[in-house]
């Protein structure tokens, strides 16, 4: 499989080039809008890169989103997406390009992360909601620009769908002030920003007389970059579609 990779000289390109390496892919090269120095190959465009690739992985920006969904799905180019903080449009734009290719988007592709949303929607489905109320707390290292983090959104999801609600219609964020009693089943986050960490995330289901947490540690962001060329080995010959780590693991 031929393997590009955009972003290619970033923290995390540096990983998904070492992992498709050692997992005997053909690494064609990149792209990099920052300029980082590198080794790599690097393509003038994503279009370019596209006509040299069976694949392409990225976590990048969210604003390359919508562009590279496009320049993709025109060359019919496989898509591992693990950038986060996309926005409705960008997720619009990402659903559009999987009609024509495969996409494997997940807000992380660390396979114990994907076991642990398993694990809160089941409990999440188990644990009633006037019962069990459902916190998120997650710290991230303080160059992080989005928050929550794509991980907690996903905790919330998963809550959400065991309990059979929209997460949009449930969450409550950024707590201040005098904001009176706790909403019985909402979901609540919190976003810690600080030092280094690579990720930190805890899930609380919260009753009277017992808690639940659910926590994963993330100490090298090489979890996610050989989680990602997992998915990328496992897209080829898949037809187009959406997928994600659940289908990755044979969760779905």
């Amino acid at each position: 499989m031929r393997i590009g990779i955009a972003g290619i000289n970033g923290r995390m390109g540096r990983l998904l080039a070492e992992e498709v390496v050692q997992a005997g892919a053909d690494l064609v090269g990149g792209v990099d809008a920052g300029g980082a120095p590198g080794d790599a190959r690097l393509f003038p465009d994503i279009r370019a890169l596209a006509q040299a690739c069976d694949l392409v992985m990225e976590f990048t920006h969210a604003s390359a989103a919508q562009g590279h969904a496009a320049a993709l799905a025109e060359a019919g180019v496989a898509w591992v997406l693990g950038t986060s903080g996309l926005s409705a449009a960008d997720e619009a734009a990402v659903r559009a390009a999987s009609a024509r290719i495969p996409v494997v988007y997940a807000a992380n592709f660390s396979p114990g992360v994907t076991m642990v949303l398993d694990a809160a929607e089941r409990l999440a489905a188990a644990l009633p909601a006037e019962d069990y109320d459902a916190e998120i707390v997650e710290m991230h290292h303080r160059q992080k620009v989005d928050a929550p983090s794509g991980t907690a959104i996903a905790m919330g999801r998963a809550v959400a769908t065991g309990r059979g609600v929209e997460l949009e219609a449930v969450a409550e964020r950024g707590r201040d002030g005098h904001t009176g009693a706790r909403a019985t089943g909402a979901i609540g986050f919190a976003a810690l920003r600080g030092g280094q960490v690579v990720g930190e995330h805890t899930l609380i289901f919260a009753a009277r007389s017992e808690h639940i947490e659910l926590t994963h540690r993330a100490f090298d962001r090489r979890a996610f970059a050989a989680g990602a060329v997992r998915a990328a080995l496992w897209l080829e010959g898949k037809p187009p579609g959406l997928y994600g780590m659940r289908d990755v693991l044979g969760l779905a």
